[in-house]
């Protein structure tokens, strides 16, 4: 296992991620996964075993009950609460008051306690906003959340499922009032599906933001179990939960040039697909979640899968997004200001 740096900190994390959505099974994440508390410790134990020190959990996840179970594997198993590197998530609906959801200074407050409480820790390594909240300003999300910080409850912030404008909002506020900034986004990034690059990815990388993968497996898409011509069993996550959204026929040309590196490293497409992620100079941290213990042995695999400089290219070319503007303009009016000079100009695809 490798470890990478955190964003602009000095924290090494692994760069596969334990998830926990499959953790608990109440409520709406019943589609996802439905361990108990043994199978849970099965789980963590296998991962740290393998390298992995990062734990990354959510107070939705099965209503709190993901956080309870996590908690509880640490204390079950003995281990070492100052090794991991635990991260959990504020925003979702956690009652049925009229308060009880957003990032508000009240809400961020209260629902802080709650996570400590039900991971049995006195802190959290990363506290992460889960998604925007168009009620409430910038500064009273940011001022709460600093004050998380400097109180030591929470060590860093992050968020999740931002648009690049509301990163760069909350980034620039932070940086002008000296407030605790993100250090890292967790988003939807896979070779089915690589939205981010459009204007997320330059802006992690410019202001050395880290990235957390989510569903590097697009939803379970690229698990090996769905081809053009195969339908998958009855009881496969994306037959009754077709999340996230993909194209499909650009996934299956995905799928069918993974099909033979696959085939002649004796890997499997899920490996690969969360190997490429690895490859990729904006990814920090790629986040695997498991079902059964051979879904999980085999995306540990990923970690050791390697590709040639051929073989990256023709992913690329085959999994690339269609041209956008502005994008193809910048490309097409930057000729002329090329590392290595001169060059032709090229026309956009």
């Amino acid at each position: 296992m490798k470890y990478r740096l955190l964003g602009n900190t000095g924290l090494r994390v692994s760069e596969l991620c334990l998830g926990t959505m499959t953790f608990g099974g109440k409520g709406w994440a019943k589609m996802i996964g439905t361990l108990d508390q043994e199978a849970v410790d099965t789980i963590v134990k296998r991962s740290i075993d393998a390298g992995i020190n990062f734990i990354d959990t959510a107070n939705v996840y099965s209503e709190g009950w993901s956080e309870e179970l996590t908690g509880q594997s640490i204390k079950n198993l003995g281990l070492d609460r100052h090794k991991l590197v635990l991260a959990t998530k504020v925003r979702g609906q956690m009652g049925d008051g009229p308060n009880d959801s957003g990032l508000t200074r009240k809400h961020i407050l209260w629902q802080v306690e709650a996570s400590l409480r039900r991971l049995g820790t006195d802190y959290i390594d990363l506290y992460q906003i889960h998604s925007f909240d168009p009620l409430t300003p910038w500064q009273e999300t940011l001022w709460a959340l600093d004050d998380l910080v400097k109180s030591g409850k929470v060590r860093y912030i992050g968020a999740s499922n931002l648009a690049a404008w509301q990163l760069a909002t909350a980034l620039d506020f932070a940086h002008y009032t000296r407030v605790a900034p993100f250090v890292s986004l967790q988003a939807y990034y896979t070779i089915a599906g690589r939205d981010l690059e459009r204007e997320i990815v330059p802006l992690l990388l410019n202001q050395k933001v880290g990235l957390l993968v989510w569903s590097p497996l697009a939803g379970g898409f690229l698990s090996g179990k769905f081809r053009r011509d195969n339908t998958p069993a009855e009881g496969t996550r994306r037959t009754g939960f077709d999340f996230p959204p993909v194209d499909k026929e650009r996934g299956y040309n995905i799928i069918d040039a993974l099909e033979p590196m696959a085939k002649a490293r004796e890997a499997s497409i899920a490996q690969l697909a969360l190997a490429w992620l690895l490859h990729q100079p904006v990814v920090t941290s790629v986040i695997i979640g498991a079902n059964k213990m051979e879904q999980l042995e085999d995306n540990l695999k990923s970690i050791a899968a390697t590709f040639t400089p051929d073989e990256l290219k023709k992913l690329d070319a085959v999994s690339k997004l269609p041209a956008e503007y502005p994008g193809w303009m910048i490309q097409f009016t930057g000729f002329d200001r090329q590392v290595e000079w001169p060059v032709e100009r090229q026309m956009p695809d």
